[in-house]
């Protein structure tokens, strides 16, 4: 056979077919056993043009700044160029921890620029701060109900989440106490002022008293306050982590969202000298450092514009926006609802009557343009179908009018 003929046998020789693909390895348990929130799916359903949503807790648009941090951020650029588009320190701008350091000073806790860690957004200071202490099999206490990005937070971390006992006011701390020595947790989770999503607010002989359990027994705390400039009316109640017992073992996070702008994600983490160690480190690995450039505009809006005049006008928008949201509540929701009166942040909390289910009222307001969050999601253990949670900060008191009378024509 010729060497031509046999290059053209081995050329019609049938190809085998290829060997099946083994596919890659499975997800880790942790991203299979936590579900997605149900209110960012909720958002993404509210979107389209018309719709009344009292759904997201987000700040009103409008009320932004934006000359102020335009400006801002010409300043940073101008002052350095160089240092605003380059690496920065883990810990953060100097002059913007002094600012934070200020800020918390003025609201009654001592607090220096080494106190403190910025941060991606209040979210990444408590995700920093589960990863710091938490690990699979921990158990978490947590206000029923809660924040439910934190119920996801502590579920990725592997942690047994266990509720506490709360009424109107939130906490009760008899409850904690028995709690903490029945089931040793490793840290207690509360947002106290203007709580999301109930919108209560804890009163600060329940704070002292949680800080005497925490300090008796052994116990973290980790204290989320991105509501606490948002006050409409009522006196100021000192921080949880200002109380005596709190003072060596909590981690207090606050967030510029909802004071100067949620893009800027921008937030921070006043904790005990180790602890905030640890959280660095762990900041590290998640990302580095927060945006540079943003940090310094910030820092100079906190240096040039009057932050504090700033929060008034939102906190006036607001109260309008809360009264118009509670002036027609009886007359949208089913006869026998029931709902509170916030002193200030973002949400009324509602429970709709016997044999109702916020849920399946959703359904049908949705239909009608106008949305809320059911309460069920926000809940460790059985839910309470009745409840959803109702944010008045987006929409002007006139478009809240209009909402509540769809949300009306969707109840009846």
């Amino acid at each position: 056979m010729t060497a031509t003929a046999s290059a053209a046998t081995v050329a019609s020789a049938p190809t085998p077919p290829p060997a099946p693909a083994v596919p890659p390895p499975p997800f880790a348990a942790r991203a299979t056993a936590v579900g997605g929130s149900p209110v960012r799916e909720i958002l993404a359903l509210t979107e389209r043009p018309g719709v009344v949503s009292f759904a997201g807790g987000l700040p009103a648009p409008e009320l932004f700044d934006t000359d102020g941090l335009r400006a801002a951020y010409d300043a940073a650029f101008a002052t350095s160029a160089a240092r605003a588009l380059q690496y920065s320190t883990t810990e953060g701008a100097p002059e913007l921890r002094r600012a934070v350091a200020a800020r918390a000073t003025a609201r009654g806790l001592a607090t220096t620029a080494d106190d403190v860690l910025v941060t991606t957004g209040s979210q990444q200071a408590l995700t920093l701060i589960t990863a710091t202490l938490v690990e699979p099999g921990d158990t978490v206490l947590v206000e029923n109900p809660t924040y439910l990005a934190a119920l996801q937070a502590f579920g990725l971390a592997g942690a047994r989440v266990i509720p506490v006992p709360c009424d109107e006011q939130g906490i009760l701390p008899d409850a904690l106490e028995e709690i903490v020595l029945r089931e040793r947790p490793k840290l207690l989770y509360c947002i106290p002022t203007f709580q999301n999503p109930t919108g209560r607010t804890l009163p600060a002989a329940r704070r002292a008293a949680v800080a005497q359990v925490a300090a008796r027994l052994g116990l973290w705390l980790v204290e989320d306050d991105p509501y606490g400039d948002l006050r409409f009316e009522g006196d100021e109640v000192p921080w949880l982590a200002a109380h005596p017992g709190a003072e060596d073992r909590t981690a207090l996070l606050g967030s510029f969202s909802k004071i100067m702008a949620p893009g800027l994600r921008l937030g921070w983490l006043r904790a005990p000298a180790a602890l905030r160690r640890a959280a660095v480190v762990a900041k590290q690995a998640a990302d580095l450092h927060t945006s540079t450039v943003d940090q310094l505009a910030a820092a100079h809006y906190l240096s040039a514009a009057d932050l504090e005049a700033h929060i008034a006008t939102v906190r006036d928008a607001y109260r309008i926006r809360r009264d118009a949201l509670l002036a027609g509540l009886g007359e949208a929701l089913p006869e026998g609802s029931q709902w509170n009166r916030p002193e200030g942040g973002m949400f009324v909390w509602a429970r709709l009557p016997e044999g109702y289910d916020a849920t399946a009222l959703l359904k049908r307001a949705v239909a009608k343009d106008v949305a809320f969050v059911p309460g069920a999601p926000f809940y460790t253990g059985t839910p309470d179908a009745r409840t959803l949670r109702l944010s008045f900060t987006t929409h002007t008191a006139e478009e809240i009018a209009v909402g509540l009378e769809r949300l009306r024509a969707a109840a009846g």
